[in-house]
C-alpha cells in the first residue's frame, strides 16, 4: 500500500471561502468538515418568495491575479457581472457621494467650513511633527481634522463598533479607509464629485443573484476533483493540539492529524483546545469582537434610491448602513420589487420596526412605508474583529502556539483579522501550500 494512503489526511475545519479554497488547492488528501448543512460561511444566501438575501453586503473585489484565476477556474465565464460602485453617505439630510471626506458639497455651509478648517489645522499639526494618536478616533482627527471626524468618522464608527469604539486602534484601516489628496477634498467641497476612490470602486456579483454562487462553485469543483472528503453538518468537539488529534461531534474516536487548517473564529477554536497552556487561555480571553443584528428587507416597489449601499452616521437613525442588493443585481428581487439589508446599531433588545421603516424612507431607500413587503431579523455573532491594544499580542501568542503544533488558523476569523472575500480565497490557497509542505517535510 502507498504510504500516503496510510497517513491521516489534512483536516480542514470550516467550509467558508478559506476552507473551500484550501481544499481546492491541496495536493494532499483532505477531510473538510463544516458544522452547518451548507458550505459558504458568511458568504451564503437565503431565498424567500422570489427575494434573495446575502449575509449583508457581499461584493467581490478581485485585484489579485491568483484570485481572478481561481474564480475563473471554478465559475462559468458569464456567471459574474462587473458593477461600477454607487455608494452614498446620508448626512445632515443630504445624500453625498462616497467617501464623505472627499465630497462635502451639499452639506450646510457651516459644516463644510468646519471640515475644511479642521483639515487645514490637521495638516499644520502634521507639518509641525505632531504624533498620530493610537486610537482610531485620534487617527481620524490627525488625518482629516476635527470637523470631518466629528461629522462622519466618529459617529458612524461609534454606531458600528458600539461599546468597543473607544478602545479601537487604527490598525485595521490600512487599505480600507480612502485617503484623498487635499486637491480632491477641496474639489469635492466645491461640488466636483470625487468618486471611484477606495479599494472597491468596481465589484463583481453573481448574475443570477446570491453570493452563494461562489462557494457552491467551489464545492462542485471539489466534488469533481475527488481529492478528499467534504462533510457538512459535522462540527468539531475538541482539538488535542499536543496529541495532534481531533474529536468530531458524534464520532466515538479521535482522528489524528499531521496538519490541521482551521478557519473557525479564533475564540471558538481556543474554546475547543484540550490542554492549552495558561498563556494561550489568557490570550483567548482578551479577544474582542462585534456582534450585530441586521434585517433582510423585501419591498413591493423598486428602491427609491439608486445606490448599492449608503453609510448613515446620524445617531438618531437606528442603522449605520443600508444596502440595496437588487440595485446591483436585479435578479435578487421579483420584477418591480427590491431586496435590502439594514445593519442595525442596537445589538439587543426590541427592534422598533416603525422607526427603521421611517428611517429607510428618510434616507431614500423606500419611497413610502407602505412599500414594505416583509422584514426578517438576522444575527451575526462574529461580525467584525476588534483591533484594540490587546489584539496584536493576544493573536500572536495564540497563533504562534498553534503553528508549533501543526495547526494553521487562517482566514478572516481564523487569523482574527479584517479581510475581504478575495483575501479569504488567497488565505486558503496559502494554507494549502503550508499543509502540503508540512506533509512533504
Amino acid at each position: 500500500m502507498d504510504a500516503s494512503q496510510t497517513r491521516p489526511p489534512v483536516i480542514i475545519v470550516g467550509a467558508g471561502l478559506t476552507g473551500l479554497a484550501a481544499a481546492y488547492h491541496l495536493r494532499s488528501p483532505y477531510l473538510l468538515v463544516e458544522r452547518e448543512a451548507e458550505v459558504g460561511g458568511h458568504a451564503r444566501s437565503r431565498r424567500v418568495g422570489g427575494y434573495t438575501f446575502d449575509v449583508t453586503g457581499h461584493w467581490l473585489h478581485l485585484r489579485s491575479p491568483r484570485a481572478r484565476a481561481l474564480v475563473a477556474a471554478v465559475m462559468e465565464a458569464d456567471a459574474l457581472v462587473e458593477v461600477e460602485r454607487r455608494t452614498r453617505v446620508h448626512s445632515h439630510g443630504a445624500l453625498l457621494p462616497y467617501p464623505f471626506q472627499a465630497n462635502l458639497f451639499g452639506l450646510p455651509l457651516a459644516v463644510v467650513q468646519e471640515c475644511l478648517c479642521g483639515l487645514v489645522e490637521a495638516r499644520e499639526r502634521a507639518a509641525r511633527g505632531a504624533q498620530v494618536g493610537a486610537t482610531f478616533a485620534e487617527f481620524a482627527v490627525a488625518r482629516f481634522g476635527e470637523g470631518i471626524a466629528r461629522h462622519f468618522f466618529v459617529p458612524y464608527n461609534r454606531k458600528l463598533w458600539a461599546e468597543h469604539f473607544d478602545r479601537l486602534s487604527a490598525a485595521w484601516v490600512a487599505g480600507y479607509v480612502p485617503i484623498p489628496s487635499v486637491a480632491e477634498i477641496i474639489g469635492g467641497a466645491l461640488g466636483l464629485p470625487q468618486e471611484g476612490l477606495g479599494y472597491n470602486a468596481r465589484f463583481l456579483t453573481p448574475r443570477g443573484g446570491g453570493i452563494d454562487a461562489l462557494p457552491r462553485a467551489l464545492r462542485s469543483a471539489l466534488l469533481r476533483g475527488g481529492g478528499g472528503e467534504l462533510r457538512t453538518s459535522c462540527g468539531v468537539e475538541e482539538i488535542d493540539a499536543i496529541g495532534r488529534r481531533v474529536k468530531l461531534v458524534d464520532e466515538p474516536t479521535w482522528r489524528p492529524y499531521e496538519a490541521l487548517i482551521s478557519t473557525m473564529p479564533l475564540p471558538e477554536l481556543c474554546a475547543r483546545l484540550v490542554g492549552a497552556p495558561a498563556a494561550v487561555r489568557e490570550a483567548a480571553g482578551r479577544l474582542r469582537w462585534v456582534r450585530w443584528r441586521y434585517l433582510d428587507v423585501a419591498t413591493r416597489a423598486p428602491a427609491a434610491a439608486d445606490y448599492h449601499w449608503v453609510y448613515v452616521p446620524d445617531p438618531a437613525l437606528p442603522f449605520f448602513r443600508v444596502g440595496v442588493y437588487s440595485n446591483a443585481c436585479p435578479a435578487m428581487a421579483p420584477p418591480g420589487c427590491a431586496s435590502l439589508y439594514v445593519e442595525l446599531s442596537a445589538r439587543d433588545g426590541a427592534i422598533d420596526e416603525a422607526a427603521v421603516v421611517a428611517g429607510l424612507v428618510q434616507i431614500g431607500a423606500l419611497a413610502r412605508a407602505e412599500d414594505l413587503g416583509f422584514l426578517t431579523v438576522r444575527e451575526i455573532e462574529h461580525a467584525y474583529v476588534v483591533f484594540d491594544d490587546e489584539h496584536a499580542a493576544a493573536t500572536a501568542t495564540i497563533l504562534g502556539w498553534l503553528a508549533g503544533r501543526g495547526i494553521l488558523s487562517c482566514g478572516r476569523y481564523g487569523a482574527w483579522t479584517y479581510d475581504s472575500m478575495e483575501g479569504a480565497l488567497l488565505a486558503g490557497a496559502d494554507a494549502a501550500a503550508w499543509a502540503d509542505a508540512r506533509r512533504a517535510a
